[in-house]
């Protein structure tokens, strides 16, 4: 039985510091106990910083503390994998960004491995807990576009326009970089949500920005992931669907989806290029009329905002976790959902590689 406040030990402090240890200081039931960096030093510096009792420079040993119940993992993809298992060996609950892992096969290990141990886990799927999106979601679940004709998705943003940025992993396919992982991850588990899984898909990866400068010498190093994505996607009841994506958009439209039905059209979006939660608007129109914009019910709104728009869908996240491991089961959108997704982003690369359709089992 779960213990409240639940001492939780942040693994990760890059969107770690950002989001998840505010995030968890804000939550009435979660407490950082517990933070760690592969630097003993940085991590003793960010635990005096938010007054966390502990610092951990191994995973291992954050996870062997028993003041630690839950874990979450904020780390680049390519340290998930071991992280993940890492903390589920140890019965402690699982909290993971996005992309799940590296493949579909790590993140089935993943998974296989928390529901043998009956660890509750939840993925940082944040959509699902943005107002303008639960608004969506209602009303495609009341029939209001009727049956789906066409989805448009564009994710076109300036984050990685500026060549002088600097060499990192998110530069390289083999860690998991790219714009597929950062967005195309959120992109496929919100698709599956409001409207059901995929067919198959037919994909092509682009790297617009070929180098870029070591953040140490300043000498050009190679750029092997994706910063262009565009996919043709089929649903299961053969709604068919565009999405593009790209980071090295100048000027780029930001975020939209566009659901176009038999009895009328559906339009979210955001132009806000710098904070990709914050500025979401809907718009409806019936068939033959005009668009026009809907307000978003109180109901749905968030009881605080942020000056950083992710941190308050990751508190109604940490909330959905929560209350999961109070009731010791796993909801979406959990590690099942993580996997699908990542199967997703597989058949993507499988797609662009063979230069052809790839069916989704």
């Amino acid at each position: 039985m779960a213990q409240f406040p639940i001492g939780v030990g942040v693994v990760g402090t890059g969107f770690g510091r950002k989001i998840h240890i505010p995030g968890f200081r804000a939550h009435p039931r979660t407490q950082v106990v517990a933070v760690y960096h592969r630097n003993l030093e940085t991590a003793e510096a960010i635990a005096a910083e938010y007054d966390i009792p502990k610092a951990y420079s191994q995973v291992q040993a954050l996870a062997q503390d028993p003041d630690v119940q839950a874990i979450s993992i904020a780390t680049p993809p390519f340290l998930h994998y071991e992280m993940a298992r890492t903390a589920i060996s140890y019965g402690k609950h699982l909290l993971l960004e996005k992309p799940t892992a590296l493949s579909q096969e790590e993140a089935e290990a993943i998974q296989t491995q928390a529901q043998s141990a009956g660890i509750v886990t939840s993925l940082d799927f944040e959509f699902r807990y943005v107002p303008a999106w639960q608004r969506l979601a209602e009303l495609l679940a009341d029939g209001f576009v009727g049956r789906p004709r066409f989805i448009k998705v564009d994710w076109l943003v300036p984050g990685r326009a500026d060549p002088g940025r600097a060499w990192s992993w998110y530069a390289q396919k083999d860690l998991g970089g790219g714009i597929l992982g950062a967005v195309g991850s959120h992109v496929f588990d919100y698709l599956t949500w409001l409207f059901g899984p995929a067919q198959r898909l037919c994909a092509r990866l682009s790297t617009g920005i070929t180098q870029r400068p070591d953040p140490n010498t300043g000498d050009l190093k190679p750029v092997d992931s994706d910063d262009i994505c565009q996919i043709m996607m089929e649903l299961k009841d053969g709604t068919p669907v565009h999405i593009a994506l790209s980071s090295i958009t100048h000027s780029g439209r930001g975020h939209w989806i566009d659901i176009y039905g038999d009895r009328g059209t559906l339009v979210l979006g955001s132009d806000n290029l710098k904070d990709y939660v914050h500025g979401f608007r809907l718009w409806s129109a019936e068939a033959g009329q005009p668009l026009q914009e809907i307000e978003i019910p109180s109901r749905l709104r968030f009881g605080h905002v942020y000056p950083d728009g992710r941190l308050a869908p990751f508190i109604r996240v940490v909330d959905h976790w929560v209350n999961d491991i109070a009731q010791g089961r796993s909801s979406a959108p959990s590690l099942a959902e993580g996997v699908y997704s990542q199967q997703l982003m597989d058949r993507v690369h499988q797609s662009h590689q063979a230069g052809k359709w790839i069916d989704v089992s």
